[in-house]
């Protein structure tokens, strides 16, 4: 039994279901962990002798969890979608933490399974600071990168890099995307815009082919994308095309994702003219089914292969 925890109408994991009912896979089950409010979704009880759990999946199923082989653990943070006529602040808070807070405690107290990836990873991992170093320790070259709030550390990082610095968030938030940007003139925004948080700096790595690449387990599958922006993402009408991973690349990835404790993770690299790879970030539950269509490269597939191999592993 497969259970994807995730958000309603997540496109991934409706996808990847329907392939395994394609394929006579009965048990997946999603579990939309936005949807807890107002509703039956969770249940858990201790006692001296024994505990009981359960989830309601979104075809209304009732899963015991000790029963689950495989979480996908793809979509598990989302705000609850919580009734119109709940508008205090303080009341809204303290449901999106208790459901978030529910939901992960009871998983990660009755799981026995394998989970795609941990929790305790999946959000370790996400920091694209610690990224930097598991990386760079498992022999990527990396941008050099400065994290602050001085406008003056900011200053002399970009005067020692001539080919320009760029900037984007350390974690982010939920709303619109917060693209990568230059930063050729610190100047332009006053003290106050950098002491309000930290960001990430960055040396630009010139060139315009960016590698996409998705590591499922054991096997990895990538896009070529060639763009002369920064931010490839706004902009789809570009070329895309499959790339096949070297052999040693895939091994630095994977000995990468191992140190970071990940199942998978979907990686955005850098080609230099010269060839040589550098290492962006790592997301460990990415987007990647843009890629099936644009780049012909059959994810779903893919992954559907992977997830069923893993419980093979698992059930033995």
């Amino acid at each position: 039994m497969i259970l994807i925890v995730t958000i309603k109408d997540d496109i991934h994991a409706l996808a990847i279901q329907r392939e395994l009912k394609r394929r006579g896979y009965k048990r997946c089950y999603i579990l939309e962990c936005d949807k807890l409010s107002s509703t039956n979704r969770i249940s858990w009880s201790i006692n001296s002798e024994s505990s009981i759990s359960h989830v309601f999946t979104s075809d209304g199923d009732i899963v015991d969890i000790h029963d689950i082989k495989i979480i996908w653990w793809r979509r598990p943070r989302a705000d609850q979608l919580i009734d119109s006529d709940i508008n205090d602040p303080y009341q809204i808070r303290l449901i999106n933490n208790d459901c978030r807070g529910a939901i992960n405690g009871i998983l990660t107290t009755a799981f026995e399974g394998k989970w795609i990836s941990s929790p305790e990873a999946t959000d370790r991992s996400s920091n694209k600071i610690y990224q930097l170093t598991v990386a760079r320790e498992c022999g990527f070259r990396i941008p050099n990168t400065l994290v602050s709030q001085s406008v003056d550390e900011v200053k002399e990082f970009c005067n020692t890099h001539p080919n320009g610095i760029i900037v984007k968030p350390v974690i982010g938030t939920a709303g619109p995307l917060m693209f990568t940007q230059f930063l050729n003139d610190p100047d332009k925004f006053d003290n106050n815009s950098y002491r309000v948080c930290p960001a990430i700096y960055q040396e630009y790595i010139p060139g315009k082919k960016h590698i996409r690449l998705n590591c499922f387990g054991d096997k990895s599958y990538a896009a070529l994308i060639e763009s002369e922006k920064l931010d490839w993402r706004p902009d789809l009408n570009i070329p895309i095309s499959n790339w096949v991973v070297p052999d040693d690349l895939h091994a630095s990835v994977r000995s990468t994702l191992d140190l970071l404790g990940l199942e998978m993770g979907i990686v955005d690299l850098k080609l230099s003219q010269n060839g040589e790879v550098t290492w962006l970030e790592v997301n460990p539950q990415g987007q990647f089914l843009f890629l099936e269509k644009l780049a012909s490269i059959p994810l779903i597939k893919y992954f559907v292969e992977y997830l069923l191999n893993m419980e093979e592993t698992v059930n033995h």
